[in-house]
């Protein structure tokens, strides 16, 4: 009896442990199957929520046109939404920006035409997150709207967006998309305290741009802050005036400017 006891408990404990063994084995891998499965569902819902974010942001926010309140008096309102990048007044011939050694711009290289008299410069960088709607800096006839292809292709704008981020001056340095990228340049013809004042707008593409457009026509009569063109993603808006006497500038490089709202210059 004691051995045959012996050798059924031993049979037991023989049978027992592969069955146990087999089951902790099948549990593991169906462990690990769910949790493959698990990761790829969080991938995917990643994927589908990232998506979606940019979906809206692409064809619903960046479309966005928020109402703006245009201020009263003899002033000059900023074209764009975004930071100032630069503020510069030059002659004609003058160099007023040096992009790098051996690079540097003329207020001519910026707006394509001789204007033939000395000139303030603000140019405003407007980022992919910005209101993308350019404004009328003031009222008046737009004269022109002259579009000018590329040099070569349009460059990128990230080094300024960087160094707008990081706030590292100058903001223009390494940007040679100030000379040579596709523009549009539209001339107003206004008045300034009863006297006829002419302003340059130039919208410059970056490279990621889908279009400049304008959708005043020449010979258009415009309000100052009403909407007279957009430019598709990254981009940069410069406004080019001639030097009154009394004028005074109320920004600087780094200042924060709405479109149609925020004064550049005032007298």
């Amino acid at each position: 009896m004691g051995a045959d006891s012996e050798e059924r408990r031993k049979g037991v404990r023989s049978s027992e442990f592969p069955i146990f063994f087999r089951c902790c084995s099948r549990a593991g891998s169906g462990a690990r199957g769910m949790g493959t499965v698990s990761l790829i569902s969080i991938i995917a819902l990643g994927l589908m929520v990232v998506g979606s974010v940019f979906l809206f942001w692409r064809y619903v926010w960046f479309f966005r046109n928020p109402p703006r309140f245009v201020p009263e008096g003899n002033n000059i309102v900023s074209p764009a939404d975004g930071t100032v990048v630069y503020v510069k007044e030059g002659k004609p011939g003058q160099e007023v920006i040096v992009i790098k050694q051996g690079v540097a711009a003329t207020i001519k290289d910026i707006v394509r035409q001789d204007l033939g008299s000395s000139k303030l410069l603000i140019g405003v960088f407007m980022s992919p997150f910005d209101v993308h709607y350019n404004r009328a800096p003031l009222s008046g006839k737009i004269e022109s709207v002259t579009h000018y292809p590329s040099e070569q292709e349009n460059m990128h704008m990230g080094v300024m967006h960087l160094r707008t981020l990081l706030r590292l001056r100058p903001y223009y340095k390494d940007s040679r998309h100030i000379v040579e990228n596709e523009r549009t340049v539209t001339r107003i013809q206004g008045k300034c305290r009863g006297d006829d004042i002419r302003c340059y707008v130039v919208q410059i593409a970056a490279k990621t741009v889908n279009g400049i457009e304008s959708y005043v026509p020449e010979g258009g009569e415009i309000a100052k802050g009403d909407v007279f063109g957009m430019i598709r993603i990254g981009s940069q808006v410069d406004t080019i005036l001639p030097t009154i006497p009394g004028m005074k500038v109320k920004v600087r490089p780094g200042s924060k400017v709405r479109a149609g709202e925020s004064i550049l210059v005032e007298w």
